[in-house]
C-alpha cells in the first residue's frame, strides 16, 4: 500500500445528500415545533435540538473522518440517534392528538416519499408551511425515514473504509515504516 498523504480531505459536508436532507428536516422541525406547541413548551426546544444535533453531528463527523474514521462513524451514529429521537416526537404528536400516521402504501405516503427524493429543499419547505400540522408531521416522518436510510448507507460505507484502511494510528505507523524503509 503506497499512501502519499496522511490526511485525506473528506470534502464539503454540504455535498452530502444526508446533510442536505438534515437541513430540510431542521427547517421543517423549526417551523413545526413553533407552530404546534405553545410558547415555552419544552417540546419545542427538544425537537429543534434533536434536529440540530442530527444536522451538526453530520458536519462534525464528516470533518473528523479526515483523521479518524472511527470518530466519524461515532458522530454519524449520534446523528442517526438524534433523528430517531425526533421521529418518536413526531409519532407522539400524531398519536397524542388522534391524527393518522400515513401507512407505507397510502397515496399520501408514496407521494411524499417521491417528493422527498425529487424536489428541492425549498419547495418541500414551502409545501410544509402551507399544510396542516398533521400533514407536516407525516412529511417529517417520511423525511426522517429517508434520512435514516441515508445515514445507514453512510455508516456501512465508512465501516468498509475503516476495515480496508484501518484507523489513523495504523495508517501513521504504516507510513512511518514505509518512510524509514526508503
Amino acid at each position: 500500500m503506497n499512501e502519499t498523504t496522511l490526511i485525506k480531505p473528506q470534502g464539503d459536508h454540504r455535498n452530502l445528500i444526508c446533510y442536505r436532507k438534515a437541513e430540510l428536516i431542521y427547517d421543517i422541525t423549526y417551523h413545526f415545533a413553533h407552530s404546534a406547541y405553545a410558547c415555552g413548551d419544552r417540546t419545542i426546544d427538544q425537537m429543534v435540538q434533536a434536529a440540530r444535533s442530527g444536522k451538526q453531528n453530520i458536519v462534525e463527523g464528516n470533518a473528523d473522518i479526515e483523521t479518524s474514521i472511527e470518530m466519524g462513524i461515532k458522530l454519524i451514529n449520534v446523528a442517526k440517534a438524534s433523528f430517531k429521537e425526533l421521529l418518536a416526537d413526531y409519532e407522539d404528536y400524531l398519536r397524542a392528538n388522534g391524527f393518522e400516521l400515513w401507512g407505507y402504501d397510502s397515496e399520501k405516503f408514496l407521494a411524499m416519499r417521491k417528493l422527498g427524493i425529487e424536489s428541492s429543499n425549498q419547495s418541500i419547505l414551502d409545501i410544509a408551511k402551507s399544510r396542516p400540522l398533521d400533514t407536516v408531521a407525516n412529511m417529517a416522518i417520511i423525511l426522517l425515514k429517508q434520512e435514516d436510510y441515508l445515514l445507514h448507507k453512510l455508516l456501512a460505507s465508512l465501516s468498509e473504509q475503516f476495515l480496508d484502511e484501518g484507523g489513523f494510528k495504523e495508517k501513521m505507523h504504516r507510513m512511518r515504516v514505509e518512510r524509514r524503509g526508503r
